[in-house]
């Protein structure tokens, strides 16, 4: 009993302070006030039996929380390893990242001149790339012309000219191929001209069939204007095509190389002309158009006078006077609708040039003096009026 009250007595003293050193020295204050030996003893053997408590109640802890408490040493010398293995390796790293500046440090230049040889040697290389890829330029081409694929031709031609002439220049070995490049792209707009005036009076008037009779009429719309009735088989519609540029703009118009570029005549008329802005030949295209304008009008009366005489005699009638008035509007008739034709692609032309000019990135900035369909028009009404004129005097 009295070994517990001291057990008890001394565990309240050690709740009470949490510090051992304040549990000593309140044992050798009881030990050294007290003149009795006997008490001594007493005080002695009180403090073997709490230590003894102690020991049995730390012992019995142990064995109940025996699992617990295995787990957390092995938990603790686990983190403590890891700590030091860690502190071990940052110290390793440190070591080794003062290693690798002082041998970069010593190292700079060798370094610098490495790095300059291998921008130069991916320079080289890229050269060497461009170079072959413009060897393959004039084969290349050559199929896109053939094919008509004018707008890629063009890309391709004007690319490889720019590196000629630019990081190539120095170049010896393509001198000659820097040449040849260069003169087919000199004469390059002169075959886009050709095709777009193909379009311009040929593609456009080649559906155009003589009329039905009753379907046809003669009218005057505006003043010194002809014009004719509309037929079903024209190629181009005045309307529609002004619909369409409204809606379209010449840098959305693209080239498709697995189609048939002439599929669409309009879109190929675009194509055209987005190559000859490449090539920088708009002034000359135009000038082309309006130097080519009367003879390629006088070209379309001649092929469809060839044409009514050609329909007259398969029906077996003979140019005769009798024959010459109804052969006349039939020639008048298709005239009429060919010049229609002829005047709806003009606009689609003139709408093209006109977003080209009027384009952000053009280099022309409203110095070029374009055609308008008024031109076109008194052209055609000048063609018809000789015509008139000659018919008149036979």
């Amino acid at each position: 009993m009295a070994a517990g009250e001291s057990a008890g007595r001394y565990r309240s003293a050690m709740s009470r302070s949490k510090d051992p050193s304040g549990l000593l020295i309140s044992v050798i204050r009881t030990l050294s006030t007290s003149d009795d030996v006997e008490d001594r003893e007493t005080e002695k053997g009180r403090l073997e039996e709490a230590y003894e408590k102690c020991d049995r109640d730390l012992d019995e802890l142990i064995v109940q929380h025996y699992t617990e408490l295995t787990t957390a040493i092995r938990t603790y010398q686990s983190i403590t390893e890891r700590i030091t293995n860690s502190r071990n390796k940052i110290k390793q790293v440190k070591e080794n990242l003062l290693s690798c500046k002082m041998l970069l440090h010593c190292k700079r230049d060798e370094l610098r001149k490495l790095w300059i040889e291998g921008i130069e040697h991916k320079h080289v290389l890229n050269l060497l790339d461009e170079i072959e890829n413009i060897k393959q330029v004039p084969q290349k081409l050559e199929q896109c012309m053939a094919s008509k694929h004018y707008l890629n031709a063009t890309d391709m031609l004007v690319s490889a000219v720019d590196s000629l002439e630019g990081p190539l220049l120095q170049v010896e070995g393509l001198s000659d191929l820097r040449l040849e490049l260069h003169s087919k792209k000199m004469n390059m707009h002169l075959v886009l001209i050709d095709e777009l005036h193909r379009h311009l009076y040929i593609k456009s008037t080649n559906r155009v069939g003589q009329r039905n009779k009753e379907k046809g009429r003669i009218s005057r719309v505006g003043p010194g204007v002809l014009r004719g009735a509309s037929n079903p088989q024209l190629v181009y519609d005045s309307v529609q095509f002004s619909s369409w540029l409204r809606e379209t703009s010449l840098l959305e118009i693209k080239e498709d190389m697995d189609l048939d570029p002439e599929e669409n005549s309009t879109v190929f008329m675009g194509i055209l002309i987005k190559g000859l802005a490449k090539l920088k030949k708009i002034p000359e295209t135009v000038k082309a158009i309006q130097d080519r304008l009367e003879q390629e009008l006088k070209q379309i009366v001649k092929r469809s006078t060839t044409q009514v005489a050609d329909n007259g005699y398969q029906r077996g009638e003979n140019i005769s006077q009798e024959n010459q008035p109804r052969l006349l509007l039939e020639l008048l008739e298709l005239l009429f609708d060919k010049f229609n034709a002829v005047a709806a692609a003009h606009s689609v032309v003139l709408g093209h040039l006109q977003q080209t000019v009027a384009s952000p990135c053009s280099q022309y900035d409203g110095d070029i003096k374009l055609y308008d369909m008024v031109d076109v028009w008194v052209k055609i009404q000048d063609v018809l009026q000789v015509r008139r004129l000659q018919v008149g005097t036979l």
